[in-house]
Formats: structure tokens, sequence, C-alpha cells
């Protein structure tokens, strides 16, 4: 390594240290063992070795490091900030406060330069297995023999929570099966957890298991310049499958009292061992304090990176004008542009009728990959129960990435991680599969696929009750309520074909996570939703699928298959004489969203006794129904048995509905 850059790195790794000690402190909240134990790696990193424009963070062709143990937030910001994204010394230094762009654990859609959200230990590690993932399959799609679009890599830094963590073990199996070789995870190895020393709770051999994987490991002293350098130049120049480097460091290096013991971890060094830290490291005492040869440095570099883009964006007019065809994909997956006549088109898939909800999603999942290049996933191992696979399409294999389809087998954490990391690449509408009640193994990455407002879609099925024989390990019945908690994502459990299209639309508009909800047992398409367009009907979250003759006596509300069972019942109760309003409401979320108007117009006023109807727990539905509404839901589990036997059971017939909604009434 040459002397000069050596020198600059060192100076830069000391200011790591200093932005991330002093921040911590003046928040008195924090973890400063990581930036100190990491500065080496981070200096070199954003210093020297990726290709990156930081003053345009969404450069496609840019190197991608992520922060999987988030805790270390100071020191991802501190590499931002000195490298020239837009973090000012500001927010450094208003870390962790009220609105900053420096929160606790990192947000991407808070502060420029950070990839993903990041903090729950695991997480990030699999979104950086589904970021290579993407870069593979964007590789083997653009690339040809004259022009090279993408060639970037994506470098992860974990700690040993998030190598204990399971979904990270997930992620690695794939990601060595698939001979994921763009993808870099460097393993903070420092042997301190947060609550002592790591060998009170594990004593796995961490190399052999990464080698079973299929990865090829690396151990260095993650402190060593010249180690650091000699190891990530043998990587750049033959990397064939992924990589897992084994980076000795010690936590809190430089602190007197503090380096090396859980003490370094997750609260500040206190401000007479900040005094102590800085004289040991040789820093600068003034807070915040950045070397004038650091920021020099940098304005040098941010020079060349940004000539590096320019050089790639003449590269890519080259070669758009030469492979036209491939351009207007490029160009339709960088934009997610969506057919003006989606609509149209979706309504001129046959669909059988009746047809169970995964079979019409299903049927729509094949429309739309031939429509739209930028629709790929794939399923937990139940592609064939799920129906999420796309038969026009071959799978992605190892080393072989220009199928749509993704086999990410029975691994259902490892899954949502990994289509969020695919979603932020920009390039994707990723979707994912498994039945309802396993979504509780994703709910994680599914919660800060909501808080990060990344566009995927699960389709999740085997939806109530009603899939029957499995029983109750399988039937979910608190799911739907569960998933409708998460703020921003969006729930849809539609009642017939014509919802599901409708839901697909939705969910490709949306920029944020959605799920559907489908059944397994067959449905009839009713005609009374399909006469609704998207903007009529399912846009609004709930509509009135049948008006009342005059002033309703009852309004039935209802998810799913129990839409039909609303029909039914209201057909029982007008031979009665009785007027009923029926409203299919399959979206929470956006009926929510919808104007106080539109909502008083569905069920504002007296609209009589309401009632609600859903295979699932009651919670939720009061608001719309009212104390003295009724709830024909689930009370407890299912039973193992076929689905009639269990509607009997369970008062899903209008037989059992109609005798507690006259009972009530009378």
């Amino acid at each position: 390594m040459d002397q000069n850059l050596k020198e600059t790195l060192e100076k830069i790794a000391e200011t790591i240290a200093g932005l991330s000690i002093d921040a911590v402190q003046k928040a008195n909240s924090g973890h400063p063992g990581l930036p100190l134990g990491c500065k080496e790696l981070g200096a070199y990193l954003y210093g020297h070795l990726m290709h990156h424009n930081p003053k345009n963070s969404k450069f496609l062709n840019r190197d991608h490091l992520v922060l999987s143990a988030g805790h270390g937030s100071m020191w991802l910001y501190s590499c931002l900030h000195l490298s020239g994204y837009d973090l000012s010394l500001e927010e450094i230094k208003n870390f962790r406060q009220l609105h900053s762009r420096t929160p606790g654990h990192p947000e991407s859609h808070e502060t420029d330069g950070v990839e993903v959200t990041t903090g729950p230990l695991g997480q990030g590690f699999g979104n950086a297995v589904g970021m290579a993932l993407g870069l593979k399959i964007l590789g083997q799609k653009f690339n040809t023999d004259e022009y090279e679009i993408f060639n970037n890599k994506v470098y992860c830094l974990a700690g040993d929570g998030c190598i204990m963590e399971g979904v990270s073990s997930e992620v690695s199996s794939l990601a060595g099966h698939l001979k994921l070789d763009n993808l870099v995870v460097i393993y903070d190895s420092n042997n301190i957890c947060l609550d002592g020393p790591l060998n009170e709770c594990c004593s796995e051999d961490t190399k052999e298991r990464y080698l079973s994987y299929g990865f090829d490991v690396y151990e260095i002293d993650g402190h060593d310049f010249e180690a650091i350098d000699s190891t990530f130049r043998e990587i750049q120049e033959n990397q064939k499958r992924p990589v897992f480097v084994i980076a000795h460091t010690i936590i809190g290096k430089g602190s007197p009292n503090k380096a090396g013991t859980h003490n370094a971890h997750g609260s500040p060094l206190g401000e007479e061992e900040v005094t102590l830290t800085k004289k040991e490291l040789g820093l600068n005492e003034e807070p915040f304090y950045v070397p004038s040869k650091v920021s020099s440095y940098f304005e040098q570099k941010r020079e060349k990176w940004a000539e590096m883009e320019a050089e790639w964006n003449e590269t890519v007019r080259k070669w758009g004008s030469s492979n036209p065809e491939l351009l207007k994909d490029f160009e339709t997956m960088r934009e997610n542009r969506l057919p003006d006549d989606l609509e149209e088109e979706l309504n001129k898939i046959e669909i059988k009728d009746p047809i169970a909800g995964r079979d019409a999603s299903h049927a729509v999942l094949q429309a739309l990959g031939e429509m739209l290049p930028q629709i790929y996933g794939g399923s937990a191992d139940l592609s064939g129960s799920d129906k999420t696979m796309m038969k026009a399409f071959p799978l992605i294999a190892p080393g072989d990435f220009k199928g749509r389809n993704i086999k990410f087998g029975v691994r259902e954490f490892g899954m949502g991680t990994m289509v969020n990391g695919m979603s932020v690449l920009g390039m994707f509408r990723p979707f994912c599969g498994t039945f309802l009640t396993f979504s509780d193994y994703m709910r994680n990455s599914i919660r800060l696929a909501a808080l990060s407002h990344y566009p995927v879609v699960y389709q999740f099925t085997h939806d109530s009750i009603f899939l029957g024989e499995d029983g109750p390990t399988h039937q979910p019945v608190e799911h739907y309520m569960s998933l409708r908690t998460i703020p921003g994502l969006h729930v849809f459990r539609p009642a017939d074909a014509h919802e599901v299209r409708m839901a697909w639309i939705s969910a490709l508009r949306y920029q944020g996570p959605t799920v559907i909800i489908l059944s397994r047992q067959k449905l009839p398409q009713l005609g009374e939703t399909k006469t609704f367009s998207f903007e009529e009907g399912i846009s609004k979250g709930a509509y009135i699928a049948k008006k009342e003759k005059s002033k309703p006596d009852f309004t039935l509300m209802a998810t799913g298959s129990e839409l039909l069972l609303a029909f039914e019942v209201a057909g029982r109760l007008e031979k009665l004489g009785k007027n009923v309003r029926i409203v299919s409401f399959p979206c929470f979320e956006l009926f929510e969203e919808q104007s106080k108007e539109y909502k008083n117009s569905v069920l504002g006023g007296d609209i009589g006794h309401r009632v609600s109807i859903e295979a699932g727990v009651d919670l939720g539905w009061y608001k719309y129904i009212g104390l003295e509404g009724t709830a024909i839901c689930m009370e407890g589990f299912g039973l193992s048995a076929p689905d009639a036997d269990l509607a009997m059971e369970f008062g899903f017939n209008a037989d059992a509905i109609l005798e507690r909604l006259m009972t009530k009434s009378s």
C-alpha cells in the first residue's frame, strides 16, 4: 500500500473515531464501540475501495455498503459525512435528536447514503444478499459483450449479533448456493456481546460454518491497513463466490478503560473517558474536529467519483443506442412504468369461475410477468401451493440469473429480508409468497418494509379456517388484524377474481409494501363487485357492493370469502322484509385514507344494525360496527376438518348468522 495513502486513511480513521465518540457523548446515548473498532475498515471502504458518488447517492452502478450492525450507526454517519453525502456536520452533532437525519439506527428514507434501514440484527445481512442477487440479475439481463452496465459489489458489515440471529443462516445458505460473487460480508469479530463476552453464549466455528455455506473465507487484523488492502485487492481481482471476511477487531479500541469490554457496547464512554481516549489515539481535543487533510482528500475523491459516474452514463448512452430493446426494459424497470391500460388488460384475463383466490392471483401474475419486466419473485418452498411461479420464465439457478422465479427454500424470514434488499435497488417490484400463517416468521422484515416504504408485494395464501384439514397450526385467525396494525402496510383480502385483479393494480402503484391475502377454496365471481372499476371500488378500501332499497335495517361488512356469505345472509334477511346494505371491505388502510365525505357515504349515519363477517378475530372491527354491532368472527383457534364442517362448527353459514342477528334485533 502506498505510504501516503496509508497515512491519509489513518487520519480518516481517527476522524471517524473522533466524530463518533463526540456525537454519542453529546447525545448521551448510542454505541461508541463499533466506530472505534471499525474505524480503519470505514476509512478504507469509503475513502479508497468503494466505487460510489456521494453527490448522487442513487448512482445505479455504485458499490453498496450495508451496516447490518445498525447500532453502530455513528460509524456510518461519520463515513457518509466525510465522503460528501448530504449529511452535514450539524446533523452529526444532532445524533439521536428529534427529527434529525441521524437517528439511533440507520433509516434509508431519512438519511442520504443509507442503503437500507437496519437495527434489528441480521436483517441488513439479508438485505445485502437480496441486493447482491438483484445486481446479478441486472448484470445478466443488461450486460453485453461490448458494454458492462452492472459490475458493482455489495459490502455488508455485520457483528456477532447478526451472525447469531437465525436469519443470517437462512440468507447465507442461499447466497452460497447461488454463488453470489458480488457479495462481501465483513464480520466485525470482536468477541463481545451487549451482555458480555461472546464465549458465554457462543462457541461455534464461524469460519467452518461459512466455508460449509460455500463462501470463500478470509481472516485479517481489522486494524491493519496493509492486511485490509491486500485482502480486498485479492477479492476485487479473483472473487468467484460470496466472501466472508473475518476482521478481528477490538471493540472500543483506544478507550483505556472500556476497550475490549461490553462497556463499550451501547452506552457513551463518559466525558472523562472521551478525553482519555482522544489522548490515547492522538486526536484533537476540539469536539467534532475534521482535519483539513481529510477534507481536501475527499474533495479530490469526489471529483474522481463524479467523473466515474459521468463515464458510466456515457457507456449507458452508447449501450442504449446499440440495444434499444434492452434500453426499453431498463427504463421501464428504473421508472416502474405501468401500462396506461393496465386495468383493461387485467380485465381481459380469462379466469375460471369459481376459482380459488390463489389461482386467480396466479393468473394475474402470469400476465403481469409478461407485461412488466420489473416483476421478479418467488416462494418459501410453496410455489405449487401459494401459486407464485411465473410459468413463462425459468428459475434463477447457481451462477445463472436470467430467470424470473426465485426458489427461496424454507426460509421465510430470509425471503422477506431479501425482497426488501431487491426493492431498494430501484429496478424491481419484487413479490414473495407463503401461507398466511407463516407470515409470522417474516413479520420483522414486513415491518421494516413498511417503515422504509419498500415496494414489496406479499402473496399470502391459505387465508382462513376454510383451508380445512391441515388444522389450527396452519389456519390463520389473528393474522389479518396483526398485519393491519403495521403502519404503512396495505393489507388486501379480496373477495373474488375481480378484487384480486384490482388489488394487484393497487400494489403496483403503491410506493410501499402490500399484502394480498388469498383463499385456498374456490370462490365465485360476484357480479356486484365486477361492476366497480378500480377507482370506484377497491381503490377506496371499502365500497357499497349492494345498496339497500330504503333505509337499511342491517349493514353487513365483509372481506374475502365471507363477502359471498354476506350476500347469502342479505338474501335471507330481505325475504324477512329487511333492507340490507353490503359493504365490501378489502383494505382497511385505503379506506382510512379516504375523505370524511366518502367514509360517511359508506358507513355514516343511521345504517341499521352493523355486522362484520370475517373468519378472524374481531379486533379492529368495532371501529366500524360500534359497540352495539355484531362481529361474526373467530374467538379461538380452528380445528382439523373439511371446510364445510368448520363453517357449521364456527357459525359461518347463513342459518347461524341469521339466528344471531334476529335474536339480537328482537
